[in-house]
């Protein structure tokens, strides 16, 4: 990968990272799902289509993928492991992916699908298989 591309994916993901950040921060979090200390976190503005929009999972923008991990997955507020806990998905769970990107290797697979299933949460690709097209770049 070219310094040029790593760069623009870099600059790309902390952008969307900065504003998911600044959109969760203005929302209050909602209950403890009872999975530990994760905290369900409201999309920013509504999400991406806005406040009010009313598309949900018809948004033709969002792909779909199926849980793989035999215990579930923990879902995260960054592409990287050692972040803040968001939600837990259970096993065999479908989940919306909005897009992915390159963030710390998880099973030798780096990728992180971004999901939008009434919290914007970080998946680790390595235990969500796609269901149909392969999401897009973020």
């Amino acid at each position: 990968m070219s310094l040029r591309s790593a760069l623009t994916r870099g600059v790309a993901l902390a952008a969307v990272t900065g504003a998911l950040l600044a959109g969760a921060a203005a929302v209050p979090a909602g209950a403890d799902d009872g999975k530990g200390n994760g905290t369900s976190v409201a999309a920013p503005n509504g999400g991406p289509n806005g406040p009010g929009t009313g598309r949900g999972d018809r948004d033709p923008r969002r792909y779909q993928g199926v849980v793989t991990a035999q215990d579930g997955l923990w879902l995260r507020d960054r592409p990287d492991r050692s972040t803040r806990k968001v939600r837990f998905a259970e096993h065999g769970a479908k989940v919306s992916i909005y897009c992915k990107v390159k963030g710390s290797a998880v099973g030798g697979n780096p990728l992180w699908y971004l999901l939008t299933d009434g919290t914007w949460a970080w998946g680790s690709a390595r235990y969500i298989a796609n269901v149909g097209a392969a999401p897009r770049w973020c």
